[in-house]
């Protein structure tokens, strides 16, 4: 058997990661394809050493540009390599305009597709992931949904339920594999020293319109009165501070530079308080138990609201204010850990894989193993 994953920014790695471990405790011929969708400076030697893999046998190096632009340049630069490498199955990841291209294109080639992180749904068309994941799910042949919630989402928009398999959180994979490390990360700065929230913001809808960033941002400040404020800040959120007139970080908050997986996790485990707006780090804090607030209106990953340590907030300075005091007053909501969330999702994914490999084309387990 021969599985061919494609990346395209540096979480789809942290996501590939353990199900390329997983295949290759099988044996399983593999190809890894970058569509160098994204530029990212902490993908050096150490990124992939970390992550237990290798660097990719094909970088499509694309770049940036619009959506359609950059989704038909993967489109043609990809096909080509999949025409070439003829793999049993392709595995996407997540929801980047890299994930709907290979899957449009294997799908007219007819190579069967999974989809790992399958059947999020943030029901708000206005985010291009949104249209990314739901046409993604369409294409798919094998759905790897992470929660129950997934499963439900894509059966409502009818999927084949003997296509959904719910196997958990491979980033979680990747958190438990890295944690022990990240407990023994230091830092050269005094930011572990004293008690502080970490916050993130990158998305356009924080970002991008300097009436809603600048709401933010003075919420931060008054906020910043009653806790440290550590804040890694993301290039194009850097460049939209600089443009507020009037505005420069009061001695509480703590502007530093964007860091690396393991650092960045060092920061979650040491916080008292997440602030963000990414889908990642909802997920990472419900693991770690520590106390979420997403400035945002929805989330894809309503499982750390309903089970894990996640509270949307909006927009809104009153409700993040309000929602941070009761975590500084020791009233934080208690969340759990999903089912499934174990840290074996990759091994799931690839026994369903192998599987379904073998009932497709009727070889003993052993053969599909031993690849071709």
């Amino acid at each position: 058997m021969h599985i061919l994953h494609v990346v395209g920014a540096r979480p789809n790695f942290m996501k590939a990661a353990p199900v390329i471990a997983a295949f290759r405790e099988y044996g399983v011929r593999q190809t890894l394809v970058h569509t160098g969708q994204h530029y990212d400076a902490f993908m050096s030697d150490i990124f992939f050493q970390q992550l237990g893999i290798p660097e990719p046998d094909f970088n499509l190096a694309v770049g940036a540009g619009s959506h359609a632009a950059q989704t038909a340049e993967i489109m043609s630069r990809f096909e080509p390599v999949v025409i070439a490498a003829n793999p049993d199955l392709v595995v996407v990841y997540g929801d980047v305009n890299s994930t709907l291209s290979a899957a449009l294109v294997c799908a007219k080639l007819r190579i069967p597709v999974g989809h790992v992180e399958a059947g999020l749904r943030s029901f708000d068309r206005d985010m291009p992931e949104e249209i990314n994941r739901i046409l993604t799910d369409q294409l798919a042949d094998l759905l790897f949904t992470p929660s129950e919630d997934g499963d439900l989402n894509l059966l409502r928009e009818g999927i084949d339920g003997q296509k959904i398999y719910r196997v958990g959180n491979v980033m979680i994979d990747t958190l438990v594999k890295l944690l022990p490390a990240a407990k023994r990360v230091t830092r050269a700065d005094d930011v572990f020293e004293s008690p502080y929230a970490l916050v993130t913001l990158h998305r356009p809808s924080n970002v991008d319109d300097p009436a809603t960033l600048d709401s933010v941002i003075r919420t931060l400040d008054t906020l910043s009165r009653e806790i440290r404020i550590v804040f890694p800040v993301h290039p194009r959120t850097r460049k939209q501070l600089e443009s507020l007139r009037g505005w420069t970080p009061g001695r509480n908050i703590q502007l530093i530079d964007p860091v690396g997986y393991l650092e960045f996790l060092a920061l979650q485990l040491h916080a008292v308080l997440v602030v963000t707006d990414s889908g990642g780090i909802q997920e990472e804090t419900t693991y770690l138990g520590v106390p979420c607030l997403t400035v945002r209106n929805n989330t894809e990953r309503p499982v750390t609201t309903t089970i894990g340590t996640n509270v949307l907030v909006g927009q809104d300075r009153e409700t993040l204010l309000s929602e941070a005091r009761r975590v500084l007053s020791g009233r934080a909501k208690k969340g759990g850990i999903p089912p499934l969330w174990d840290g074996r999702a990759a091994h799931r994914i690839a026994q369903i894989a192998l599987c379904a490999y073998v009932e497709r084309v009727g070889v003993p387990f052993e053969v599909a193993r031993a690849g071709r």
